[in-house]
C-alpha cells in the first residue's frame, strides 16, 4: 500500500501554506496526486425544505463574501503549488460545510491532512469540532498539522503510540506507507502495567515483530509517568525528538457533538508536531 491520492484542506488561514507545504513533500515522496479542497462553510442542506432564501440581499452578500474566501484560499494554494514544483495537482471549491465538503470526498483518497483547532483563529466556514469529525468519520487516515510551530520531513521520525487497541492497530496500518520511509520508527508504551493482557508479558515485542516482518526495524521505548496519558505521550514524544506521532484514536459521534476519549482530546488540544490518527 501506498498514498497515491492525498487531500488537502485548504483556507484563508495563516497555517494553510504551512499544510500545503506537508501536503507537497508527502505527494512528491509517494508520487501521489494532491488534491486541495476549499469549502465554502454553507451546509449544502440549508436551502432545503426552508424557506431560507438567497433572494434576501444580506444573505447574498453573506453568501459571495463565503465564496470569496474560498475563491481566495484556492488561489493561494494554487500558487504555493506552483512555487513549491508539486508536479501533480488539482483544486476544487465545496459548496459546502467543511465536515461533509471534506468528509465524503475523503473517502476517495489515502490520506486527508488538516490543521489542528486554533482557538485564537475562529472561521467562518469550519465548526470548532472539524478535527473531531473527519478522524471519527471519514473512513481514512487524518494528519493533523499543529497551528504553531514548523515541520519538514514528518516522516523522517515517527513515534507510534501503542496501547494494544484495536485504533492503534488500524494506525499502524494506515501509518505503513510512512513507517517504510522513515529512518527511526520507536514503538511508545506508556504504563503497561495498567493493562496486561493487551501488551503481555514483554510490552511492545509482538508488535515490534509483526513491523518486522513488513521489513520496518523498529525500538521500543516503555516510559512510566504519573502524568495523564495524553499529555505523557506528547512530553516522551518530545523528548524521543519525533518528527511525527502516530496514533488511534477513541470517540463517536451523537449527533453533531462529538464525544472523544480523553486521551484522544488531549492530544487535539494540546499537539507539538504532527499528529497522524485513525479510528
Amino acid at each position: 500500500m501506498s498514498f497515491k491520492n492525498i487531500l488537502v484542506h485548504v483556507d484563508d488561514s495563516l497555517r494553510a501554506s504551512a499544510r500545503t507545504k506537508i501536503a507537497h513533500e508527502l505527494a512528491m515522496t509517494f508520487n501521489a496526486h494532491l488534491i486541495g479542497i476549499a469549502v465554502t462553510g454553507i451546509s449544502r442542506y440549508v436551502f432545503e425544505g426552508s424557506d431560507f432564501s438567497i433572494s434576501d440581499p444580506n444573505i447574498g452578500l453573506h453568501l459571495n463574501d463565503l465564496h470569496k474566501r474560498a475563491e481566495s484560499a484556492i488561489n493561494r494554494f494554487q500558487h504555493d503549488c506552483d512555487r513549491l514544483g508539486t508536479s501533480n495537482y488539482e483544486s476544487n471549491i465545496a459548496n459546502d460545510e467543511a465536515n461533509g465538503g471534506l468528509g465524503l470526498r475523503a473517502r476517495y483518497c489515502d490520506l486527508i491532512i488538516i490543521g489542528q483547532t486554533n482557538p485564537h483563529e475562529p472561521s467562518p466556514s469550519v465548526m470548532s469540532d472539524f478535527p473531531e469529525f473527519m478522524v471519527i468519520n471519514a473512513g481514512r487516515p487524518t494528519l493533523l498539522v499543529p497551528y504553531d510551530g514548523d515541520f519538514s520531513n514528518i516522516g523522517k521520525h515517527v513515534v507510534v503510540a501503542w496501547d494494544g487497541s484495536r485504533e492503534a492497530a488500524r494506525a499502524i496500518s494506515d501509518a505503513m506507507p510512512l513507517l517504510r520511509q522513515s529512518g527511526c520508527v520507536q514503538i511508545l508504551i506508556v504504563n503497561p502495567g495498567e493493562d496486561i493482557e493487551a501488551h503481555g508479558e514483554e510490552p511492545g515485542a509482538d508488535i515490534a515483530l509483526y513491523l518486522a516482518r513488513h521489513g520496518i526495524k523498529v525500538e521500543v521505548c516503555v516510559r512510566f509517568s504519573k502524568k495523564n496519558t495524553g499529555e505523557a505521550i506528547l512530553q516522551h514524544t518530545q523528548e524521543l525528538g519525533a518528527s511525527l506521532l502516530v496514533m488511534g484514536a477513541y470517540g463517536h459521534s451523537r449527533f453533531r457533538e462529538m464525544v472523544m476519549g480523553g486521551v484522544t482530546r488531549s492530544i487535539l488540544e494540546n499537539m507539538n508536531i504532527p499528529v497522524l490518527m485513525s479510528h
